[in-house]
């Protein structure tokens, strides 16, 4: 692996990637595809970490004067010289990022939004004394980038709304030539006002600044924006005419965002892991961005560093640490039977159809459940599997990470609902104690059709014992004076579950099978065997327990059968 290049782990600069070396997947003719089929206003919508805010980063040092032209050595768009002798270094641009506007209330909201946009307007000091504006604009410009006396911008919030237009116009005015403007996620504001309450505020105040730097801004040469979600038109682009919105069911720059299965297998026999690319593809490929199979770039950057250290590394769920995903608890949370059912249709590898709503706002989200399939789609967690019929996208988990959300999700919410009923949980917990195999049974069964079954048609039975396994912990869990193990060393191997309660020096002994064509007798008495065998109870006698009570639990969808033995 000595001399390989380094692969750019969370690193989202283009000039960085390129200056100090990094590996960099080429997205460069989107320079290409953007000039000659621009609007004047641009959105890109697609999932969290694929290369939204990297592919900004792009076109702002193309077009930026002052634009190295090494950084675009030897990449697709330098083969078109005509176009770089026209474009490349030719523009005043203004970048703004607003993945960290946030705030627990509206003016904390409104500061970082000063602070976003003054430290932009720093950038361009030499407005202070341009002599292409006037001094009341070279006033406005100050008022800009002025600092209060805890060093926090001033700006008003009338300077606030009004700012990105001014800053076009006096880019313009200086260089005598139209201003890009490039604003990435700019849809996070608004998610994080909708959580903390003050969503309508937020709206208002977008509405107004992209209003006024968008529509009919003569300053303006074109401006691409970046997000999640494709806010309702009418919530805060309301006039904007020549407004070109790009999602993930568009052909249309569908190869600019995340990683093509060609650039997958380059990458892979780059570094020497071409033997690893079902592996990949199984966990993070899966997405349709129009009709192009797209992989996940984070996921895959993140496991190629993983293996560069350790080439026999397992991959992991990368994807899932960037951010929450409270819209999984709050679809599962508020699914009926039916859509508990679609759940189970989609986590044994199924799909399902629906129709979906490209156009959201927040609001939205709470007034149907058929918004939140909508949502899943265009964050990410679904994607399009087969072709629209009659305005439905059949929609499908794109790969095992993602499932693997779902079933994580699925399993606290799960916990979350049992222990909600502490009543039911405690008996069912103490028929254990008292060896009474009927209850556990009963109790079980409840629990099993109350929860969303994760089943997987396509996977060994040990694996589908594990989801069994993890919902029976989930609930033992919660005895605080019971001493609860998970796959613990005892006797001659290790045993499902095993429980000490010190007080009764009682010791339980859990063994799970999943019980296949429903033969539960067989798997329970396959358990107990397992159970007396490989002696799985010396470790509790040796801690004292004297009485030992040995279970074979086996499981087929949403029944089980137990017995004592």
């Amino acid at each position: 692996m000595a001399g390989k290049t380094k692969l750019p782990m969370g690193i989202e600069d283009f000039r960085e990637i390129r200056a100090m070396g990094y590996y960099y997947v080429d997205k460069t003719g989107m320079i290409r595809d953007l000039l000659e089929n621009m609007g004047k206003v641009n959105l890109f919508t697609r999932p969290r970490r694929f290369g939204k805010t990297l592919n900004m980063s792009m076109l702002q040092y193309f077009f930026e004067y002052g634009c190295d032209p090494a950084l675009f050595a030897g990449l697709a768009i330098s083969k078109d010289k005509v176009l770089c002798d026209e474009h490349m270094g030719r523009f005043p641009v203004i970048a703004i990022s607003l993945k960290n506007v946030c705030g627990t209330d509206f003016d904390e909201a409104k500061g970082m939004f000063r602070s976003v946009i003054g430290n932009e307007a720093l950038r361009f000091p030499f407005l202070a004394q341009s002599d292409s504006l006037s001094e009341t604009e070279r006033q406005q410009y100050r008022k800009l980038i002025e600092l209060n006396d805890s060093g926090e911008f001033a700006m008003t919030d009338v300077l606030l709304k009004d700012s990105l237009l001014m800053l076009t116009r006096f880019l313009q005015r200086h260089y005598e030539r139209s201003v890009i403007l490039l604003i990435d996620e700019y849809d996070v504001p608004l998610d994080k006002a909708y959580q903390a309450g003050y969503y309508d505020d937020m709206v208002e105040l977008i509405r107004i600044l992209f209003g006024q730097a968008l529509k009919t801004n003569s300053s303006l040469y074109f401006a691409a924006l970046t997000g999640c979600l494709r806010i309702t038109k009418e919530s805060i682009f309301t006039g904007l005419n020549n407004f070109n919105v790009y999602t993930v069911q568009d052909v249309q720059y569908n190869e600019y965002f995340g990683f093509t299965d060609t650039e997958i297998r380059e990458m892979l026999a780059y570094y020497g892991f071409t033997g690893k690319y079902d592996l990949v593809k199984d966990w993070y490929d899966g997405y349709r961005f129009g009709d192009l199979e797209i992989y996940c770039p984070w996921d895959v950057i993140s496991y190629c560093h993983a293996m560069k250290m350790n080439p026999s590394v397992r991959p992991k769920n990368y994807w899932v640490n960037t951010s929450g995903n409270d819209i999984i608890r709050k679809f599962i949370a508020g699914a009926n039977a039916a859509t508990r059912s679609e759940i189970e249709q989609l986590m044994e590898g199924g799909s399902v159809k629906k129709k979906l709503r490209q156009e959201l706002t927040y609001r939205d989200l709470d007034l149907k459940a058929d918004h939140l399939w909508s949502l899943l789609f265009t964050t990410g967690y679904l994607t399009q599997c087969g072709e629209e019929e009659n305005d439905a996208v059949e929609l499908a988990i794109p790969n095992r990470e993602v499932r693997w959300i779902f079933v994580e999700q699925i399993r606290e919410w799960f916990d979350e609902e049992a222990a909600a009923d502490g009543h039911r949980l405690k008996d069912f917990c103490k028929a254990f104690q008292e060896n009474d195999a009927e209850a556990i049974e009963a109790g079980f069964t409840a629990y099993l059709k109350k929860t969303i079954s994760i089943r997987d048609n396509q996977v060994p039975k040990e694996r589908k014992e594990i989801f069994y396994h993890g919902i029976l912990l989930g609930l033992l869990g919660h005895m605080d004076n019971w001493i609860v193990r998970s796959n613990a060393e005892a006797g001659e191997g290790y045993s499902d579950i095993s429980i000490e309660i010190e007080d009764a020096e009682i010791g339980i002994i859990i063994e799970l099978k999943y019980a296949e064509n429903a033969a539960f007798e067989a798997a329970c008495q396959k358990a107990l065997q397992q159970i007396r065998e490989r002696r799985y109870e010396e470790l509790l006698i040796k801690d004292g327990m004297k009485t030992i009570y040995r279970y074979g639990i086996a499981c087929f969808k949403k029944r089980c059968r137990v017995l004592s033995g």
